[in-house]
């Protein structure tokens, strides 16, 4: 395979998971091209020198002339289009594509019939994403589920799929024109990557081009920033977390028991999610509205949701044990986090919540956390570095404990749960002062659990 020596060249910029799975599909259409990353070693050279041999790859500091020669660069979304040598290539006409406007262009070239469905936002994409791929596997049909989350998108197109689920962040949709979804959605926008972006109005604007093309839209209600600009030819449903509008989906309260709807048909009493909180209930909702648009039964998404545990270490159910539940936020490694997931939980059991909490800080303040412990907290567990930053800003009326390890922190918090109740952990803190990363501190969490109810 002749892989260099023409005119013009691609040129993959990153060797991450995405750029590594660009320089694959390239090969493998025999499309001349070289490899560029800013670091000296990145993660995919190896894969790159045993299964490209003769493509040549350059490690270090960008070089301007490695662009001089190059028809389109085929960008990893943690390269900046703002990097002065991209930069430059763009000034002197080089186009840009990344790993989704290729799977994108390649399913249009071979006029692939399954519908495409593209979400983003800046919080619950992975878990709709997934959400929505397990309603398709259940309405007996096949779904292919990736681009930021798990499988690289290009890498979809090898298996036999009847429905693309793509979860898309805002660096893939910078670099991609030619999608078209059958259904697209943007969940909510919130500041994120501003060290990417100068300002909230362009992240937005980069979130917004997944609409394009789409024949169906979906969008928060009551986020403004996810509203579509769209051809009047287009369906717009939306989901939100009041009651809702005729074929849009909310929720409806009767009777001291809250419903997912549509319009004014109840769907199913939250109570029987095993996630809980707002914010998934708004995930559950969305899942639903996508699904409706490519015509999924209703009675097989809603047993998804009532199935659905969670993604892992998210917010995840563990267990349930005489009204007693115990979820692994382990996640939420910073206090805003940890503050999300009591007040969406908190607000929604008849209990209260024991929060297992602490480990390294990183310097973060935990003051915020004072007013939401007041509210739903019956107790406080705290273990790991910055356990006594924490429980200075315990209220005065909570009760905090310490633990050694997260079996004797779990084994506090079922001492003291009662029925109703919620045993949380939600950190406030990364872990690399007890375990390696957030999910291994998550997994000693379920089998502490695990362990206290079955010893």
């Amino acid at each position: 395979m002749q892989l260099v020596g023409s005119d013009k060249l691609r040129v993959v910029v990153g060797l991450g998971k995405s750029g590594l799975s660009s320089a694959r599909y390239l090969y493998r259409q025999g499309k001349p091209f070289i490899v560029v990353d800013s670091r000296r070693n990145p993660p995919g050279l190896a894969e790159m020198a045993a299964e490209m041999p003769e493509v040549r790859v350059h490690t270090g500091k960008f070089d301007a002339e490695l662009f001089g020669n190059t028809s389109e660069l085929v960008m990893s979304p943690g390269v900046a289009l703002s990097e002065p040598a991209i930069a430059e290539a763009i000034r002197q006409g080089c186009t840009v594509a990344g790993d989704i406007e290729l799977f994108a262009r390649d399913l249009q070239q071979r006029n692939v019939k399954a519908p495409v469905v593209a979400i983003t936002g800046s919080n619950g994409k992975s878990t709709v994403t997934t959400l929505v791929g397990q309603m398709v596997q259940a309405s007996g049909l096949k779904p292919a589920v990736g681009g930021n989350i798990g499988t690289p998108a290009l890498e979809l197109l090898d298996q036999d799929a009847d429905v693309y689920v793509l979860e898309l962040s805002s660096f893939q949709l910078e670099t991609t024109a030619s999608l078209q979804p059958a259904v697209a959605t943007v969940l909510n926008v919130s500041a994120d990557h501003m060290d990417r972006y100068p300002s909230l109005l362009e992240y937005q604007q980069a979130k917004q081009q997944v609409y394009r093309g789409c024949r169906y839209a979906v969008c928060n209600a009551e986020d403004m920033l996810t509203l579509p600009l769209v051809p009047g030819s287009t369906t717009v449903t939306r989901f939100t977390l009041n009651t809702p509008d005729l074929n849009d989906f909310g929720l409806i309260h009767e009777d001291g028991t809250t419903w997912l709807a549509r319009g004014l048909e109840k769907l199913l009493d939250t109570s029987k999610l095993k996630v809980r909180g707002r914010h998934n209930y708004a995930n559950a909702l969305a899942a639903l509205a996508i699904g409706s648009a490519i015509k999924l039964p209703l009675d097989k998404m809603l047993q998804v949701l009532v199935d659905f545990t969670g993604l892992e270490h998210r917010c995840q159910w563990v267990a349930e044990e005489n009204g007693i539940t115990f979820f692994n936020d382990s996640k939420a490694t910073n206090p805003g986090a940890a503050i999300a997931a009591l007040e969406g939980l908190g607000a929604e059991i008849d209990g209260k919540v024991v929060l297992i909490a602490g480990g390294d800080g990183k310097g973060a303040d935990f003051t915020p956390l004072t007013e939401p412990l007041s509210r739903y907290a019956r107790q406080l567990i705290l273990l790991g570095k910055d356990a006594e930053k924490i429980s200075q800003v315990a209220p005065g009326q909570l009760s905090c404990d310490r633990a050694e390890n997260m079996e004797q922190a779990v084994q506090l918090a079922h001492a003291v749960a009662t029925s109703g109740d919620v045993v949380l952990l939600a950190p406030a803190c990364a872990s690399l002062d007890m375990y390696t990363n957030f999910e291994e501190r998550g997994r000693a969490f379920s089998e502490a659990v695990g362990q206290v109810l079955n010893g």
